[in-house]
């Protein structure tokens, strides 16, 4: 018997190598009591290999050859376990816009559907979004991906997972009891809590950094417990659910995840640990909900989503074209651009340019508090059962946002393409530096009261200055954050790995490469952000082999090349407008009052 085995599998090889074209992988199960094995055929040429047993033996697409035709005497028969490609979708919801593309192993992004939405600014530094919109551009999104799949030749089937990517920070509020919004999201950049903050500053002697120990971030606007604080305080509908237990909390992939399982029909209330560590709520160490934060904040512990891991099946889709679907991967948007740019290995590091500016280095699996004004964050955690992985964070409130701010304010542009065609007209800035604090400045300055700020401006000023200086700003803002990580790892980068809109400008990455001092490497595949989360769904369910903690197996994913900016000119240059940089955000600090005083009422302070 074992020699009629032995012929099957030589006639199937040889019948491969007549049939097969290019280099698609065909599982074959020979004969009777032979295991699953993997046969790859290229140019017509097979190699039988041991399929990976477990979650990786998925369903696929079978043909079979019967040995009738290859053995009349014999009858054996061999199925042939056609593989066809497999592909992964992430859904990316950004401050904007919905995006929803679909990756292969490769991480090629084979097609997407992006849908904006209307950001709603209702008075000075308020920012909020419609909760309707988050959820429904999802669905448009999936819908739209799920129509375009069979001009791609794909079908659903080859999809056997999705994961999620969104804004941090981004606070959403509902009803248990009608799942209903209760406010709008109040979106990350919001500064309405300044008094909130300074106010719950003053329940403790470490002011600001009353939590930081516990969670790595100071009290700010920035962070979803203080606008949750907000909200309760200020929003009649959110303080009545919250006293009668009706209020369920969550930041955007909260919401997004709960709706798509099914909302009150069973949908689940769940965040992963890079959201919930974005809060001011969860305890670093533990990555659980942390009852002195609780207490600190006055908030019910059962409105909170259960904290859960990166990459784990939470639930399937509960309607629309990808019903049944599993969602299998979550992770907020800048620590999936970590993942997807594969910083992966303790050192490495990332930059993103999008509606703002978020620097992540990853510092492996240690707490690595920051004495330079960074944030201490979770970096991501790769299963239920896996050690989790942390990171140093700087962030810059506004990058990307500030040419917006060009074209649909001051109307200077009418594209945000302009900006680079404007500052390459121009060999320096003329002198001018902008300070784009429209919400405070972030790290490593943390000061929300500092106020947006062009300085340096003369007759011999135009629309090209202001351009150019502009694309400076988010550059210098990059070092200082790039200096305070230096300090806080003693690691100086040799290279920094960016992706994101900003980057499609080449004079912008020029710029970055000039103030830092430093290579800026750019890949050729810059939806990083999407990718992350898609690489987490994919292991989380096992596929492809991915496995964070072994850099090496993902060494075919986002390798389709990249541009290298070198700095061009002298150190004695780079200082001088540095120096000019550190003084126009002297002038920009401490601009706006402090209103706090005016509110210190004993009504107000028995509320916090």
């Amino acid at each position: 018997m074992a020699a009629v085995h032995t012929l099957a599998r030589r006639a199937a090889r040889a019948a491969l190598s007549k049939t097969c074209l290019g280099t698609r992988a065909l599982h074959a199960r020979v004969g009777t009591g032979i295991g699953p094995r993997r046969l790859q055929a290229c140019n017509g040429l097979g190699a039988l290999s041991a399929l990976p047993p477990g979650r990786g033996d998925i369903p696929r697409a079978r043909e079979t050859f019967f040995n009738k035709q290859l053995f009349p005497s014999t009858h054996l028969y061999s199925t042939m376990t056609i593989r066809p490609k497999q592909y992964l979708i992430s859904v990316d919801v950004g401050t904007t816009s919905t995006r929803a593309i679909v990756f292969d192993d490769a991480a090629e992004a084979v097609l997407t559907h992006q849908t904006e939405y209307e950001q709603i600014y209702p008075h000075p530094g308020w920012h909020e979004q419609r909760l309707e919109d988050l959820i429904g551009t999802v669905h448009e999104c999936l819908e739209g991906v799920a129509a375009k799949l069979k001009d791609k030749g794909i079908s659903k089937d080859q999809i056997p997972a999705m994961g999620i990517t969104n804004q941090r920070e981004t606070t959403c509020v509902w009803s248990r009891s009608t799942g209903k919004p209760l406010h709008n999201a109040v979106v990350w950049p919001d500064t309405r809590n300044t008094v909130t903050v300074r106010l719950l500053s003053l329940k403790s002697a470490q002011g600001a950094d009353a939590l930081k120990e516990r969670t790595g971030l100071p009290l700010s606007t920035y962070f979803s417990g203080t606008k949750l604080r907000w909200l309760i305080d200020n929003v009649d509908a959110v303080s009545a659910a919250h006293e009668a237990d009706d209020l369920m909390f969550g930041t955007v992939e909260s919401w997004v995840l709960w709706n798509l399982t099914g909302g009150l029909d069973g949908g689940v209330h769940l965040s992963d640990v890079t959201n919930a560590s974005r809060t001011l709520l969860m305890n670093l160490k533990t990555r659980a909900w942390d009852p002195e934060c609780l207490s600190f904040f006055g908030f019910r512990s059962s409105m909170l989503p259960r904290i859960v891991s990166n990459a784990e099946v939470y639930g399937t889709v509960a309607t629309g074209a990808f019903a049944g679907l599993p969602i299998a991967g979550m992770i907020g948007d800048q620590q999936a651009a970590l993942v997807g740019n594969k910083c992966v290995e303790q050192g490495s590091a990332k930059n993103t340019y999008g509606t703002g500016a978020f620097m992540l280095f990853n510092t492996g699996h240690d707490i690595v508090p920051s004495n330079y004004g960074l944030l201490t964050t979770a970096g991501y955690q790769a299963g239920p059962d896996a050690e989790p992985v942390y990171a140093l964070e700087g962030s810059i409130a506004v990058a990307g946002s500030s040419i917006q701010w060009l074209r649909d304010q001051l109307e200077l542009i009418t594209s945000a393409s302009e900006v680079g065609e404007l500052a390459a007209k121009v060999k320096d800035t003329g002198g001018v530096y902008f300070v784009p604090a429209f919400s405070g400045l972030f790290a490593p300055y943390w000061d929300d009261t500092a106020a947006g700020t062009i300085v340096g401006m003369t007759a011999y000023t135009n629309k090209c200055h202001i351009a150019r200086a502009t694309l400076e700003a988010t550059c210098f803002q990059t070092r200082a954050i790039l200096e305070a990580m230096a300090k806080d790892s003693k690691q100086m980068l040799k290279a920094l790995r960016v992706d994101g809109g900003m980057t499609n400008s080449d004079i912008c990455m020029q710029l970055q490469a000039d103030i830092l001092g430093i290579a800026v490497e750019r890949p050729v595949m810059r939806e990083s952000t999407a990718l992350g989360s898609a690489i987490c769904a994919g292991v989380g369910m096992g596929l492809f082999g991915w496995d964070l903690a072994r850099p090496e197996t993902l060494a075919r994913v986002n390798v389709q090349g990249k541009t290298t900016f070198e700095p061009q000119i002298e150190e004695s240059e780079r200082a001088w407008r540095v120096r000019g940089w550190d003084r126009a955000v002297q002038r920009a600090m401490k601009w706006k009052e402090d209103d706090a005083r005016a509110t210190r009422t004993p009504e107000t302070m028995a509320r916090l």
